[in-house]
């Protein structure tokens, strides 16, 4: 061997920045609620399977709720990127945008698996995560409206109609995740439901 050569034992370990720890933490937690459940998950859990120091967990989340909290921002940052992708390359016509809500909302669920019905059920445990769930869903609901508002013909699209379409997306998202109905099914359901909200607006001008 070379004497300019170093082992491969005694080169430095790359530090890991902290986006990309937090990344890694953030795919464990899903891993553990996916294999154990929500409950199951706890900061001092999380550091042991990921071979962290409990401090270095504690850094990132402070509390289990920081940690619940951040997994359901992960997972609307996922949904929101995907439907904004879409939107950006779908038709301007009212079923190309309902088939782009549709699909994307069911699908980052079922990318999601049965781990995130846990989370938002740990998330309606205490008010101040309730108040985090609310938050978001806040923002998904007023880009729901700007982008269907335009196929309104003028009416008023009520947040009452839009909260029931979010409870579609929800039991039907979540009853495809746990296989009682077919992935198909709950876009086609949701879908209908995104149509008839717009046809509601319309009629009510």
């Amino acid at each position: 061997m070379s004497t300019t050569e170093i082992p491969e034992a005694a080169q430095p370990r790359r530090r890991m920045s902290r986006e990309d720890r937090q990344r890694q933490l953030l795919d464990m937690a899903w891993q553990l609620i996916r294999e154990q459940g929500t409950d199951a998950l706890t900061l001092g859990y999380l550091s042991e399977k990921a071979g962290v120091t409990k401090p270095v967990v504690y850094d990132h989340f402070s509390t289990r709720a920081g940690l619940l909290a951040a997994l359901y921002q992960d997972f609307d940052q996922r949904q929101t990127t995907l439907m904004d992708a879409a939107l950006a390359d779908c038709g301007a016509t009212l079923t190309d945008t309902a088939t782009v809500i549709a699909t994307a909302y069911v699908d980052c669920v079922l990318t999601q698996g049965n781990e995130i019905p846990g989370v938002i059920a740990a998330l309606a445990s205490t008010p101040e995560l309730e108040k985090i769930k609310r938050e978001y869903e806040v923002i998904f609901l007023e880009k729901c409206r700007s982008v269907l508002s335009p196929f309104a013909a003028g009416g008023a699209i009520a947040q009452a109609g839009l909260r029931a379409m979010l409870g579609a997306a929800e039991a039907l998202s979540n009853a495809a995740a746990t296989g009682e109905i077919s992935a198909a099914e709950a876009r086609d359901e949701l879908f209908a439901s995104i149509v008839a909200l717009v046809e509601r607006a319309s009629r009510n001008q």
